[in-house]
């Protein structure tokens, strides 16, 4: 594979690290896991083959035992809240969001200490109090309050901004959702994932995967299985799990717009 000038470039930049003595950090987060399917056993599989510790946003409002049961076979998965019910209530000009200000804020924040409460009860310590908001969407106004009702942590998309808890954010989708709906070319992610480990190498963030295993074409698992591949070959990679980012993460004392 490495011969393969697609890889070959992140072969490259890993081994620049090595010689440099640093470590490329990598996490990964799967959106919207309710129940056991075919497609999260198959995304189970492949990061236990690799040892990728895999981060699940879980629906809380649409999971139950079945889910717990399943995960009990996967000792590398944990598990997030996303969301309470993964419900758009903007109106229809807007982007869709659950948790905006399109509802008081106080049963917002109801929903999410419901979510957080029901994953907890659900998956013990396999749970992490980090919430993901649906469609990577939150208002300001309820991630103020977010610590008061038992989350240490929040992940959305793209750079993280200041909050009162952690924000450990996804950065690099593989899903084309604005053209194909599919895995976007594998080119154009190795080149986003090098530019987020050059931005590392300085003081940046790491590498923040983010899969949705329900809706990945045949070109989605191959990429994870030359991602997966290419990253185990090198004492310079290594896949995280959520706990140490959160763990890591300082939390800010200002205030923070997202």
């Amino acid at each position: 594979m490495t011969s393969d000038p697609i890889w070959q470039r992140l072969v490259e930049e890993l081994a620049r690290r090595q010689r440099a003595g640093r470590k490329a950090e990598f996490w990964l987060r799967d959106d919207d896991a309710v129940d056991p399917t075919p497609a999260l056993d198959r995304l189970l599989d492949l990061t236990g083959e690799f040892a990728v510790p895999a981060t699940l946003a879980v629906i809380p409002a649409r999971t139950d035992g079945k889910l717990v049961v399943r995960l009990d076979e996967a000792p590398h998965a944990t598990v997030a809240v996303h969301g309470w019910a993964h419900r758009n209530h903007a109106p229809a000009d807007q982007k869709r969001q659950e948790l905006g200000a399109h509802r008081p804020r106080e049963a917002v924040l109801d929903d999410l200490a419901r979510g957080l409460s029901r994953v907890t009860g659900l998956h013990g310590a396999r749970a992490v109090p980090m919430l993901v908001p649906p469609w990577n969407r939150i208002d300001a106004g309820v991630v103020s309050d977010l610590g008061s009702i038992g989350f240490a942590a929040l992940s959305v998309y793209g750079p993280p901004k200041p909050a009162p808890l952690a924000v450990i954010n996804s950065n690099v989708d593989i899903m084309d959702w604005r053209g194909s709906r599919g895995c976007h070319d594998h080119g154009l992610l190795v080149q986003a994932i090098i530019a987020q480990l050059q931005h590392a190498f300085d003081g940046g963030e790491p590498v923040g995967l983010l899969t949705h295993h329900l809706v990945h074409d045949e070109s989605a698992w191959l990429f994870l299985e030359r991602l997966f591949t290419v990253t185990a070959q090198t004492e310079a990679c290594a896949w995280l799990p959520i706990r140490t980012f959160i763990d890591r993460a300082q939390r800010p004392r200002a205030g923070w717009d997202l």
